[in-house]
C-alpha cells in the first residue's frame, strides 16, 4: 500500500482502517513519506512500514522523477502481487512504476480527483497524468458516486467493473457520543489548515453569529494557520475561536462538541464527516464532492453553498439556538453512519475486489 504522506488525513485514515482486515491474510507493507501517525498504525496492525524519501505532495519534475525511480526500486525488491495506491501524487507515480515493473494487480483509490481540487496548470497536469496511467490501472476505487461520475466524464477511469464505489467508513461502535449538554454550544471543525479546506469561510460565518451564543474549535495544522489567526483577530473572535492544532484525541473532542462544520471547497467523501456523524453530531457541510451522498439535508444535517459564509451562518444560527434540533439531526446522523458507513462492509468490499482480481490470475486470498 502506497500513499504520499504519513501525516494526519482522510486518505491516511482510510489506509489505517483497512489494514487490520489485511494483515491476517497478506504480507502487507505500507510505504509513505514521513513518520506520522500512519507509521504507528501500520506497525500496530502488523504491517511493515517503508519510509519514502522523494514522494511528496508538491509538483516538482526532478523530485517526482526521483520518486518514480524510488518506487520502481521498491516494487522490484518487494515483488508484490497487489499494489494499492492512495492520494493523487502516489496514485500517479505508483501506477506508472507498477506498470513498468509488471506488478500484476494495480489498484488506485480516488479520495477526490486532483484535477477537481486544483486549478490552472496543476489541474490540467493531473487530468492528463490520470488519463495517461488509466490503462495501467487494474481497478479504480472511488469513495463516492460523485467522484466516479467525475472520473468517467474526465476519462480518468473506466466504465464497468474496473471502477467501483466503496464509501469511506469509520468504527461507529467505538465512537464516544456527544451529550449535547453544554450551556454554550461548541462548534467544531477538523482538517488540514490549507486549501481546499477553506476555514476562512467558516470563521467569517462565525462572525455573523450573536457573540455570546457559541464557542468554536478548529482542529488541525497547516500552512494557512497564520492567515486564519489574522482573520480571527480581524473579526474580534479571539475569545471564542480556538485553533487547537493537530490532535490525537479527535473522537473525544467530537464528543465534547455540539455541531460539526465542513466548509471545504472540494472533497471526495470526508472521513471527518463520518466521524462526526458517529459521534452523534449534526453536520453542517458544503455541498461538494460526495458530501451530499452522506449528509442528508434537513435530516442528518444542513448543506450550504461552498464559499458562502452567509448561508453557513444562517444554518449555524438555527442550530445554536435549537438544542432539540441539534439532538434530532445528530441522532439521525449516528443511525445513518451505523447503517451505511461502518467498517465491516468497507473491509469486506476491498477483500472481495482483491479476491476477484487474484482469482483472474489463478490465485486465492488465504483464510484468516
Amino acid at each position: 500500500m502506497v500513499i504520499t504522506l504519513a501525516e494526519v488525513g482522510g486518505a491516511q485514515t482510510y489506509v489505517a482502517s483497512l489494514l487490520p482486515a489485511l494483515t491476517d491474510r497478506f504480507d502487507v507493507a505500507v510505504a509513505a513519506h514521513g513518520m506520522g501517525p500512519l507509521r504507528e498504525a501500520a506497525i500496530g496492525s502488523g504491517a511493515r512500514y517503508i519510509p519514502l524519501e522523494h514522494v511528496r505532495r508538491p509538483i516538482s519534475p526532478v523530485r517526482d522523477l526521483l520518486g518514480l525511480i524510488e518506487l520502481i526500486r521498491l516494487l522490484r525488491r518487494e515483488r508484490p502481487e497487489i499494489v494499492h495506491a492512495s492520494s493523487s501524487k502516489a496514485g500517479v507515480l505508483t501506477r506508472l512504476a507498477a506498470g513498468l515493473v509488471g506488478v500484476p494487480i494495480r489498484v488506485f483509490t480516488v479520495h477526490g480527483w486532483a484535477f477537481r481540487a486544483y486549478s490552472g496548470f496543476s489541474s490540467r497536469l493531473y487530468r492528463w497524468a490520470d488519463r495517461f496511467v488509466r490503462p495501467l490501472t487494474t481497478a479504480t476505487i472511488c469513495v463516492s458516486e460523485g467522484e466516479q461520475a467525475a472520473g468517467l466524464e474526465a476519462r480518468t477511469c473506466d466504465e464497468g467493473e474496473r471502477t467501483v464505489v466503496i464509501p469511506n467508513a469509520v468504527d461507529v461502535s467505538a465512537a464516544p457520543q456527544s451529550q449535547h449538554n453544554r450551556a454554550t454550544p461548541l462548534i467544531i471543525a477538523v482538517g488540514r489548515l490549507k486549501a481546499p479546506k477553506d476555514f476562512v469561510t467558516f470563521i467569517r460565518a462565525l462572525s455573523a453569529l450573536p457573540p455570546t451564543s457559541f464557542e468554536a474549535m478548529i482542529v488541525g495544522e497547516g500552512s494557512d494557520r497564520r492567515e486564519l489567526e489574522q482573520e480571527i483577530r480581524r473579526l474580534g473572535l479571539t475569545s471564542q475561536v480556538q485553533l487547537a492544532g493537530e490532535r490525537r484525541d479527535v473522537p473525544k473532542l467530537l464528543a465534547r462538541a455540539d455541531v460539526f462544520v465542513l466548509s471545504s471547497a472540494s472533497e471526495g467523501l470526508p472521513v471527518s464527516v463520518l466521524e462526526a456523524m458517529a459521534a452523534g453530531l449534526p453536520v453542517v457541510a458544503a455541498r461538494v464532492g460526495g458530501v451530499p451522498e452522506v449528509v442528508l439535508d434537513g435530516r442528518t444535517g444542513v448543506l450550504f453553498r461552498p464559499r458562502d459564509p452567509e448561508e453557513l451562518a444562517a444554518a449555524l444560527e438555527r442550530l445554536v439556538a435549537q438544542p432539540a434540533l441539534r439532538r434530532r439531526l445528530g441522532s439521525a446522523g449516528r443511525a445513518r453512519a451505523e447503517e451505511c458507513f461502518d467498517l465491516e462492509p468497507f473491509r469486506r468490499a476491498h477483500l472481495e475486489l482483491y479476491s476477484r482480481e487474484l482469482a483472474k490470475r489463478g490465485l486465492t486470498v488465504p483464510a484468516p
